[in-house]
């Protein structure tokens, strides 16, 4: 039998990115960023997992609102086992959706969506809250109440994360709207980014490409996006794609403060492809 032929994960994704933002799926979304690294992926595999979650949490998680959130973390952590990655926070699988719902381990965000998909069976409408570094679950239509599911679905008051956060980071002054909720993009853009600084930092230089070109596909009029791609084409040697990516950044970011060092470097490129054409 010849193998089935894997989907253009990057096309799929492309296509996924263009939906309108009320129709775009946080979860389809993550499971497209697993795809590309697992391209026989299946991804309806894992939204099966994550119905049977949302299933079990329905029928255990009753009551008001706070005891709903309690037995839901409850489970999180103590009957489905899920926690956060202390030992190993930078593993690149902590952002594969698969992957912690595999190993029952992730970081704050990829726990989080699985925590908002459980939380639906439930009955309860939750959100992502994009506080910097620590990413939290929050409540539709409530701003004192969030759940970190990266410490086992503890729930939080406003002030809680507030010293959450200046225990995390004390060189970022807490500000309210820290705890806004955000939207399935910014989730996903948020998500890839991770995986970004990661294979960066680990001089993966082919691996950053593929978050790179998905957070490009999300958020096409963000023009640091061609700048952080034209570094990446550089240290892969592919000179022509860099010195594309940088004109397209100054021609779509004219007042760059930057502009004068980014031409040198333009110059620089040339240069360098010119003595390996």
């Amino acid at each position: 039998m010849q193998p089935r032929p894997q989907p253009d994960v990057l096309e799929l994704f492309r296509a996924f990115a263009e939906l309108p933002e009320e129709a775009m799926d946080a979860v389809e979304g993550a499971l497209l960023i697993a795809q590309a690294e697992y391209p026989a992926l299946e991804r309806s595999f894992y939204r099966r997992q994550l119905f049977e979650l949302a299933r079990e949490a329905h029928e255990t998680c009753t009551g008001d609102l706070t005891h709903r959130l309690e037995k839901l973390s409850r489970l999180f952590s103590g009957r489905w086992g899920f926690r956060g990655n202390h030992e190993d926070y930078y593993d690149p699988r902590n952002s594969f959706l698969n992957d912690v719902l595999d190993r029952r381990t992730g970081i704050p965000i990829t726990l989080s969506l699985v925590y908002i998909e459980a939380g639906r069976g439930a009955g309860l409408e939750l959100v992502g809250v994009g506080m910097p570094g620590h990413f939290l679950v929050g409540v539709a239509g409530r701003n004192d109440l969030y759940v970190d599911a990266f410490s086992g679905g503890a729930l939080l008051t406003r002030a809680d994360c507030a010293a959450r956060l200046r225990e995390l980071h004390p060189d970022i002054a807490f500000q309210p709207g820290f705890l806004a909720p955000v939207s399935p993009r910014q989730i996903l853009v948020r998500m890839l980014n991770n995986l970004l600084e990661i294979y960066l930092q680990m001089d993966r230089f082919a691996k950053a490409l593929v978050p790179l070109e998905m957070i490009l596909h999300l958020e096409p009029g963000q023009p640091h996006w061609l700048r952080r791609r034209a570094l990446v084409h550089y240290h892969l040697k592919n000179y022509s794609r860099a010195i594309a990516d940088l004109e397209a950044y100054l021609a779509q970011a004219p007042d760059a403060l930057d502009r004068a060092e980014l031409e040198r470097h333009l110059l620089a490129l040339r240069q360098l492809r010119s003595l390996v054409n």
